[in-house]
């Protein structure tokens, strides 16, 4: 055998050698709990402050007296019941507004465009008119009688002559406005010069809101009654849902409902039941008034409404201020453990909340859960280190 041959069949036979020896060195090393130098067994769990199970917080008795702690099973309760209908999301006609003149007029510029934001009292689009020129004149001339008449006083001229300016100049002062000029812009027009009474004139935003709509160009003539722009506060919508006669029958105003939207869930109100029946579909039209958080809903968008009835039902059910929110932005509920005064959060499904009630399901009735004090337990869960959330 040559030398190469013979260091190779030398390594081969140390490998082996090393191989049958390495199982016996990991299983003393890795058994269960290990065995310190006294050749005491070591439990496993057992430093200072841990705890048996992660994710579970372990709180005294004196702290569950003074955070107010109610632990109770969780039981069915009996609830209103929902009916489900698809609705369609339409514009809050109490917030919104459609700004058109009063008067023919010419469009000299605009302020505002398509989705801007604007605020009360803020200039919308500039008009000039030869009505309003006329008008505006009449105004400066009244105004001017007026002050001289005032002057003169009551022992220099007749009854007749200082009623008929008095009279005249709140008819034109009248006019302007009615024309649409506010009454602030009258005032600014009374303390300039007659060349200021030109025809222009600002229609301006009477609410808070959004420009949904801008139906004009510059240089336009526009008639009266025309609907130049369309605002409307958006922070809060309307639903309207059609229900059959037996459906609607069993909702009151001020029911509680939800909307189902392609973003997820909101929270609505029954404002309004209608009495009069659609002759092709033969329903009635409820309407809903739903908060539009962060912008979710757009008027024409079709969704599921979900409206609480009279009639009842059981379900699962507890405080709403029972339900907390997981780290995650899951809902989850603090539910004890085997031993007393310990907690685990445990995610669960809310359905729905109902006057204070939160209606849950993903989890058995029976359970042990807290009732009050459940942001307090949460809060010790996270000062613990472990999150609290449960999959």
């Amino acid at each position: 055998m040559n030398l190469s041959k013979k260091l190779s069949f030398i390594s081969g036979l140390l490998l082996v050698a090393a191989l049958s020896t390495t199982p016996f060195i990991m299983n003393a090393t890795a058994s269960g709990g290990g065995h310190d130098d006294h050749g005491e067994e070591k439990g496993h769990g057992e430093e200072a402050g841990g705890h048996d199970e992660e994710g579970v917080v372990k709180l005294l008795p004196e702290q569950m007296t003074t955070a107010k702690i109610v632990v109770e099973p969780l039981i069915r309760k009996q609830l209103g019941a929902e009916v489900r209908a698809p609705g369609e999301v339409k514009l809050n006609a109490y917030s919104t507004v459609r700004v058109s003149p009063r008067i023919s007029a010419q469009v000299i510029s605009r302020q505002v465009r398509l989705g801007d934001s604007v605020t009360k009292g803020q200039a919308l689009v500039t008009l000039s008119s030869v009505e309003m020129a006329q008008a505006q004149s009449e105004l400066l001339l009244a105004e001017r009688e007026w002050s001289r008449v005032r002057k003169l006083g009551r022992k220099v001229v007749s009854d007749r002559r200082y009623t008929e300016a008095k009279v005249k100049r709140q008819t034109a002062y009248a006019k302007v406005q009615a024309y649409g000029m506010t009454r602030q812009q009258a005032d600014k027009l009374l303390q300039s010069s007659a060349a200021s009474a030109n025809g222009t004139f600002q229609l301006l935003a009477s609410r808070d809101g959004t420009v949904i709509s801008d139906n004009f160009i510059e240089g336009q003539i526009i008639e009266p009654g025309k609907i130049l722009l369309t605002l409307t506060d958006e922070s809060t919508l309307w639903v309207e849902s059609s229900l059959t006669p037996k459906q609607a029958s069993s909702i009151s105003n001020g029911a509680s409902a939800r909307i189902k939207s392609n973003h997820g869930w909101l929270s609505a109100q029954v404002t309004q039941l209608h009495h009069m029946l659609n002759e092709k579909t033969r329903t009635l039209a409820v309407r809903l008034e739903v908060p539009n958080k962060n912008d979710q809903l757009h008027p024409g968008q079709f969704v599921d409404a979900y409206i609480e009835t009279n009639q009842s039902g059981e379900f699962l059910a507890l405080p709403e201020s029972a339900v907390l929110r997981s780290p995650d932005g899951d809902w989850q509920i603090m539910v004890e453990q085997d031993e007393a005064g310990e907690f685990k959060g445990v995610e669960i499904d809310l359905i729905r909340v109902s006057n204070g009630m939160a209606i849950i399901e993903g989890i058995k009735s029976g359970v042990r859960v807290v009732t009050k004090g459940a942001f307090f337990v949460q809060s010790e869960l996270a000062k613990s280190g472990f999150e609290i959330h449960n999959h």
